[in-house]
């Protein structure tokens, strides 16, 4: 499900090497718990693990839970009712009965297995909940340089089961962001790749409402046009476009339209660039490094960041290891040390500066 194209050792200059030892380097999505791996052990397959992610200089890694996919499903069109391959991979991988038939037990079970994670491997990850989390995560990385961050997020809020109730739930699990919509439509709304194309509902307004009250990081990947535009009229917090390309450099139906990445920008938004061809026209580091380039000409180089996707079914160039390939080609393409810098973990870093709650209560 996860391979990752044949390729030759990337060509990368000593300057790019340099450099990407020095970066803090941030990535907004990846559906490695997903998956029946042990994250502390290095694996042929797949596109991520803890081991890759320390070479690659990974510092932040946000981690979202799938919970629901349409069989068949494409950047076209998807039946909401369509048969969900989420229920058979829980029950192949022998997941906990109460996640066969609840979405949200779904999302708090890999929610879970990142917690343990940060619990048994603490030399290696640590689960990032808050602002003083943050600080004591950057103060403890100057020791420990190969320190990953870990925060927790949704792929799509069916994972609420339909109850509002459930996003302060999930929030006191550990949820700091919250995708709307995946590819299919939901209570919420409609999706990019749904039937519907609606903008929020009422629950979905209400959804919001709630998700701002607890500082939860919204993030309008997969969500329709119309979605993202009443979005942006409800909140007046900044907004994320966790994994994505820009369609004026990538025309795909997987890309909401230019223009909307630039209100998105102006209200302070981040916008994380995918690393596979349905984002970006190809899987190459070149052709991130171009996606970014794009970005950063079309909505200003403080709101591009990194979406990787890793482990969500895609066909990446490279993995996780393999980070400073985008370092080289984007000094190749002319950006500077300072540019780099932002665009592969400081804008992530300081939008979560902001954005995290300053204090949280004992969960």
């Amino acid at each position: 499900m996860n391979p990752v194209s044949d390729h030759l050792p990337f060509v990368v200059s000593d300057k790019a090497r340099d450099l990407h030892k020095t970066l803090l380097i941030g990535d907004w999505h990846s559906d490695s718990a997903l998956w029946n791996r042990n994250l502390s052990k290095t694996y042929d397959y797949g596109h991520e693990d803890i081991p890759r992610m320390q070479t690659g200089n990974i510092a932040l890694q946000m981690f979202t839970t799938v919970t629901k996919s349409p069989s068949g499903q494409n950047y076209d069109s998807n039946e909401t009712a369509s048969r969900d391959n989420i229920t058979s991979l829980a029950i192949v991988q022998g997941w906990p009965i109460k996640t066969w038939s609840s979405l949200t037990e779904r999302a708090i079970f890999q929610a879970e297995k990142i917690r343990d994670l940060s619990l048994r491997d603490s030399k290696n990850l640590m689960l990032i909940e808050s602002q003083s989390d943050l600080k004591q995560f950057m103060i403890k990385r100057e020791l420990n340089p190969t320190l990953i961050g870990a925060l927790i997020g949704t792929e799509g809020s069916h994972a609420l089961d339909g109850d509002l109730n459930n996003i302060e739930r999930l929030y006191n699990k550990g949820f700091r962001m919250m995708s709307l919509h995946h590819f299919f439509d939901n209570k919420l709304g409609g999706s990019l790749h749904g039937i519907t194309g609606q903008g929020l509902t009422n629950f979905g307004k209400q959804s919001i409402v709630e998700m701002l009250r607890l500082n939860i990081i919204i993030d309008v990947s997969h969500s329709s046009e119309n979605v993202v535009k009443d979005v942006l009229d409800i909140t007046n917090r900044p907004i994320v476009v966790s994994h994505t390309g820009f369609n004026g450099h990538c025309e795909s139906p997987r890309n909401i339209s230019d223009g909307l990445m630039q209100s998105i920008a102006k209200k302070g938004g981040l916008i994380g660039v995918g690393f596979w061809d349905g984002a970006v026209c190809d899987n190459t580091p070149k052709s991130v490094a171009e996606a970014i380039v794009y970005g950063i000409d079309l909505v200003g180089v403080d709101h591009v960041a990194l979406g990787s996707d890793f482990d969500g079914a895609i066909t990446p160039g490279f993995d996780s290891s393999e980070l400073v390939a985008i370092t080289h080609e984007l000094l190749e393409l002319g950006l500077s040390d300072l540019q780099i810098r932002k665009v592969m973990g400081g804008n992530m870093f300081t939008f979560l500066q902001q954005l995290l709650h300053i204090i949280i209560k004992g969960f």
